[in-house]
């Protein structure tokens, strides 16, 4: 069995979360989970947005 006698257990680096940002022409920028919630809501303002994805 191994043995971890004083040695450092190795660091856990957490991982950016990713968001998708839908700019509207008007200046509203709003976030959303995942691209799908995105694109639906830019469907909904006339697709006349942009999404972008962003690492929070």
């Amino acid at each position: 069995m191994a043995c971890n006698c004083g040695g450092r257990a190795p660091q856990w680096t957490p991982q950016p979360t990713v968001v998708y940002e839908l700019k509207l022409p008007d200046g509203t920028v709003r976030r959303y989970v995942t691209h799908q919630e995105a694109d639906a809501a830019n469907k909904r303002a006339g697709s006349i947005g942009v999404i972008t994805a962003v690492a929070q």
